[in-house]
């Protein structure tokens, strides 16, 4: 009788592209390589280029996966049907926050996005039920479009001044601040958080993201009534 051999599962574009993002959220973007990856799947790194022709196509497909995250996350990319003039903030924030959610949990995907933009069928889908949501809110597609502007990168979950800082220098002391920049020091010394190991360096991330985002849509909310008076 012949030994048994183990089943080893087909190498598929799927099945490399699910590997790469665990890669990614593993050990970080850098240790994504191409050797790496064919290491993790058990293959010869040339067998990858049968599915994927280069690592930007890998970069762009597992950008691609965690946008079909984004779209289990919230539900789906429709425009929900009982979107009107006065539900419209509310769902887009949503929609917004959940991309968010998705982000945190890959805290590498937005540099990609960064370098290479979110140029797949996935992410469009993400960005056109946004363009959807704000349409059946009232907002011209002129409106719409300075809008997604404004928003921008908070469009996808994320923005770039909100970022992973914990190796940056340590801030310079209060005290030595107020020498030469005293209105800073004294707004530092005011919203200094007390819990600082919660946070990426001095801010909380997440309240300043949803601050933000809710300054954009109240201004938007009065651009739209501006349009209809």
């Amino acid at each position: 009788m012949p030994p048994q051999t183990a089943e080893r599962t087909p190498l598929s574009r799927e099945r490399v592209l699910d590997t790469a993002l665990r890669l990614a959220d593993q050990q970080g973007l850098d240790a994504l390589t191409m050797r790496a990856l064919a290491l993790e799947l058990g293959v010869e790194a040339m067998s990858i280029y049968h599915h994927l022709p280069n690592k930007n196509a890998i970069l762009d497909g597992v950008v691609e996966a965690v946008f079909a995250e984004i779209e289990d996350e919230v539900g789906g990319f429709a425009v929900p049907e009982a979107t009107d003039a006065s539900t419209w903030s509310e769902a887009l924030r949503a929609r917004i926050l959940g991309a968010r959610r998705v982000l945190l949990r890959h805290p590498w995907a937005p540099w990609i996005m960064n370098e290479r933009g979110a140029p797949g069928p996935t992410a469009a889908r993400h960005v056109d039920g946004i363009v959807g949501i704000m349409h059946a809110g009232g907002m011209s597609y002129d409106l719409i479009h300075h809008g997604l502007h404004a928003i921008g990168s908070r469009v996808y979950g994320y923005v770039q001044e909100l970022s992973d800082d914990t190796n940056a220098p340590a801030p310079v002391e209060l005290a030595q601040l107020a020498a030469f920049a005293p209105n800073l020091a004294a707004m530092l010394a005011e919203v200094v958080h007390d819990d600082p190991d919660t946070t990426l360096g001095w801010c909380d991330d997440q309240t300043e993201f949803e601050f933000g985002l809710d300054l954009l849509l109240e201004g938007l909310e009065r651009r739209v009534a501006a349009e209809h008076r």
